[in-house]
């Protein structure tokens, strides 16, 4: 393979490595059950951090943690080592820089981000809201920004949603129909999202994704854990969050091109949950958030039980494959295993449909991407065994980690700055003291403040046409039923062209 730099990842008769440069050309880890996948998930991420590329990935199971635990005295491991003979080349033992992350805060930083950089498409998405009301919440987006009110934090977003909702006949006026029902829905699907944590997640301070990027002072990359065993619980906020750090690696990273490695490999488990039962305009979006993420040198892997949980679309830009034993004891499990045969480079010493369901546990079919680009044939081969502890570390040794981390104390305590809450109270203050000094309003506040940006003015002036602010928002509103995605769709997956 000439002087391309790889990594050894499996062995039979002869080594199966991985070329570095084509990691960012994506790849899938597959498999039923107990077959391996974990194990692989980790020898790769051992291999990317040795080379000083920076891994994100969730830890579903709580068993990854034993990436930052150098590993030795387990006697599967040793026996897979004799097995092939890589007690003779020179493989040793080693702990890996791990930086521990938690939605909730227990397990590691704090992650967070904010509910406008989140956008209304995502947010959409974890409230299961259908077409109406997204196009609900996405009037709400656009009235918050026409108003300059920030919305951060869920208080913020219930406040606006109050708001507006007391207000309907105003804004519907300017904007478009607004149904009361429709908002009382998406504030009941908010306090659901509430009991499930989904508070902890927005907020500031707002995650920096550069973070992700760092190495440790020998230049290995920093392996990015997510403890994931609570949040999976809630499988639509773990999906939608790990969308949104891709996509904001997407927005934040600058073009580079195909560099010699990545800048960042990033593991997607339990990756069904992305697509299961997503809106088409959603699952258009990951499509192209995973085509165009290679040139922002950012690698990603899905690791999934049957490769029919992926669409077709993002599964063909999967170039490097793992795949582990299938089972084929349902119809459902054939077409699987059909699947995944057919998705291989074809090997003449091989029946892959047979194949795949007689793998052992830590064999696999393997397919690398060559120096080309084009899908090696494939081989029936072991992955090799992992350098650090497989397996969960104590809360003494997490609890150490994250006091020696670099990013200890940065996300801890949380601010509250002054947004659409806080305005949107004392708005309604004011409204209370004016009305017991017995005045009448002259008109609404939504009039005035969406007049003084409408006419970049500081007082309100009388008007007989619209803006081109207001016919804006109303032609975006009167699109919103039919086009949910392309009107008002702006934060981290706005910038992306349908």
């Amino acid at each position: 393979m000439g002087d391309m730099q790889k990594v050894l990842i499996a062995k039979n008769a002869k080594e199966l490595s991985l070329l570095v440069k084509m990691a960012n050309r994506h790849g899938l880890i597959a498999g039923a059950t107990g077959t391996g996948k974990t194990v692989s998930l980790q020898v790769l991420a051992e291999s990317f951090s040795s080379l000083g590329v920076p891994v994100f990935l969730a830890d579903v199971k709580g068993d990854l943690a034993g990436l930052c635990t150098s590993g030795g005295a387990n006697p599967h491991v040793e026996k897979r080592l004799r097995k092939l003979e890589l007690d003779k080349t020179g493989f040793t033992y080693s702990q890996f820089p791990v930086v521990f992350w938690d939605i909730f805060a227990r397990q590691g930083h704090p992650v967070r981000t904010t509910i406008s950089e989140m956008g209304p498409l995502l947010l959409a998405r974890l409230l299961n809201l259908n077409e109406t009301q997204s196009g609900i919440l996405n009037l709400v987006f656009k009235i918050a920004d026409d108003l300059g009110m920030l919305l951060l934090d869920l208080k913020d977003l219930r406040s606006m949603l109050m708001y507006v909702g007391e207000n309907a006949k105003e804004f519907t006026t300017k904007y478009g129909t607004i149904s009361k029902q429709s908002v009382g829905i998406i504030q009941r699907a908010l306090l659901s999202l509430e009991e499930q944590g989904g508070d902890n997640f927005f907020g500031e301070p707002a995650l920096n994704i550069l973070d992700f990027l760092k190495t440790d002072e020998r230049g290995w990359g920093n392996i990015n854990i997510l403890a994931a065993d609570e949040l999976y619980q809630a499988p639509t906020l773990y999906a939608t969050f790990l969308l949104w750090l891709l996509a904001e690696l997407f927005e934040t990273l600058p073009e580079v091109g195909d560099l010699e490695q990545p800048k960042l490999v990033f593991f997607f488990d339990e990756a069904h949950l992305l697509f299961q039962n997503a809106p088409k305009v959603l699952l258009d979006k990951i499509e192209q958030v995973v085509r165009l993420i290679r040139s922002k040198g950012v690698g990603v892997f899905f690791i999934t039980q049957n490769p029919i949980d992926i669409p077709e679309k993002v599964l063909g830009q999967l170039g490097n494959r793992i795949q582990h034993a299938l089972r084929a004891f349902t119809p459902r499990d054939q077409k699987a295993v059909k699947a995944a045969a057919d998705t291989f480079r074809a090997n003449p010493d091989l029946n892959v449909t047979e194949v795949i369901t007689e793998l052992g546990v830590g064999e696999a079919l393997i397919s690398f991407l060559d120096e080309e680009g084009r899908p090696a044939i494939v081989e029936r081969a072991y992955v090799i065994p992992p350098r650090s502890q497989i397996g969960a570390v104590t809360w003494e040794k997490r609890k150490a980690l994250l006091a020696e981390s670099p990013f200890a104390g940065r996300y801890e305590k949380r601010l509250d700055r002054e947004s659409a809450y806080e305005k949107l109270s004392e708005m309604n203050l004011k409204g209370e003291r004016e009305k017991d000094k017995g005045g009448m309003m002259r008109r609404s506040d939504v009039d005035v403040e969406t007049e003084k940006r409408a006419n970049g003015r500081g007082r309100a002036g009388r008007r007989t046409t619209d803006t081109p602010l207001e016919k804006m928002a109303k032609s975006a509103m009167s699109s919103i039923g039919t086009q949910l995605g392309r009107a008002l769709v702006r934060g981290i997956l706005g910038l992306l062209k349908k």
